[in-house]
């Protein structure tokens, strides 16, 4: 009774600590900034959505987005959004419409977290990576969008090709 007791603690605080926050030292923005700063930049969006307690948000923060190589890779191409899904904070939509982060989700097919969306600088969806992704996954992708592939192939196509 006493380890069963002792399992069920050590399996809380477990997942008490998930925070999944943006990844610490990312120059993460709002979804508002972060497409007012791309269209001023010509940059595409790279768009984390993630909410506090995902414990695949954490472990993603904790295992691919600590790589200097791909932080540094991702902050000279994109401009970088944090969503949180849960929030109740109002943002614009690139049609003018204005909603919560929450209500983000289904306009971009964000149903679970963590989802990552890259985006033209006009906001048009580029493509949607969905769960957990490592760093070389990552540089693939970066890939696919920075070289164009996304206008002539699907990711798959792109990504059985670059294999």
């Amino acid at each position: 009774m006493i380890r069963i007791l002792g399992l069920i603690l050590l399996t809380m605080c477990m997942c008490s600590t998930a925070q999944a926050d943006a990844p610490p030292g990312y120059p993460f923005v709002s979804f508002d900034k972060g497409l007012s700063e791309a269209k001023a930049q010509n940059k595409k969006v790279f768009v984390y959505f993630g909410r506090f307690g995902c414990a695949y948000c954490d472990i993603v923060n904790k295992t691919t987005f600590i790589d200097p190589d791909l932080k540094a890779l991702y902050i000279k191409n994109y401009v970088l959004v944090y969503v949180d899904a849960e929030s109740g904070k109002r943002l614009r939509l690139p049609s003018g419409e204005r909603i919560t982060e929450a209500d983000l989700g289904p306009h971009y097919k964000v149903f679970g977290t963590p989802v990552f969306v890259y985006l033209e600088p006009d906001g048009k969806v580029i493509g949607s990576i969905p769960g957990m992704q490592t760093v070389q996954n990552f540089k693939d992708y970066d890939r696919y969008v920075m070289e164009g592939h996304y206008k002539t192939q699907s990711l798959l196509e792109f990504l059985k090709g670059a294999k």
